[in-house]
């Protein structure tokens, strides 16, 4: 049973949580992590969710996305859902996310990482993710007219890509 810490909106914990797939009540709040990974040439690595998965089945998102399990901050949750779905240890060494997002049931914290990953060499969790790829921005756009990728607006992804440079986590070796 996943459960999640409960947030109020100057994002101080409640001393609550909530069981994945119950309903907040208003007011409650918890914490979704984003890592985007990008490569020496620009591109970011887009995981495609599997057909079976509930939300956005079939589509096309960021590298790694997940929420913050009770107790974890939200760099522990960035570090574990990355492991978890594509078999990379990330380093994140207490760092804030570089980009959070509020919306109606919390924050979106996005990491950012400069790192040349070998996708031939990573562990796709089977339950999360179909397959991964490395897409430029343009891409990406395409993919998003198309509808194969998950609702994001056209300026979130401009601005990941332009602050991707100033990316500081590493991988473990």
């Amino acid at each position: 049973m996943e459960c999640w810490d409960i947030y109020d909106a100057e994002r101080q914990k409640t001393g609550r949580t909530i069981q994945r797939g119950k309903t907040l009540e208003y007011g409650d709040l918890h914490v979704v992590v984003h890592v985007c990974i990008f490569n020496s040439k620009g591109e970011m690595l887009i995981q495609q969710r599997q057909p079976f998965k509930e939300g956005f089945p079939n589509m096309w998102d960021v590298s790694v996305g997940g929420s913050a399990l009770a107790g974890e901050t939200s760099a522990q949750a960035a570090q574990r859902e990355t492991l978890e779905e594509i078999g990379v240890e990330l380093k994140l060494n207490g760092q804030r996310p570089h980009l959070t997002i509020n919306f109606e049931y919390g924050f979106d914290d996005f990491y950012l990482v400069d790192s040349d990953v070998d996708i031939s060499r990573l562990t796709l969790q089977y339950e999360e993710v179909k397959t991964v790829k490395w897409a430029t921005r343009e891409e990406i756009y395409m993919m998003m007219k198309s509808g194969k990728f998950i609702p994001r607006y056209k300026s979130l992804v401009d601005l990941l890509f332009d602050m991707h440079g100033n990316a500081m986590g590493d991988f473990c070796d």
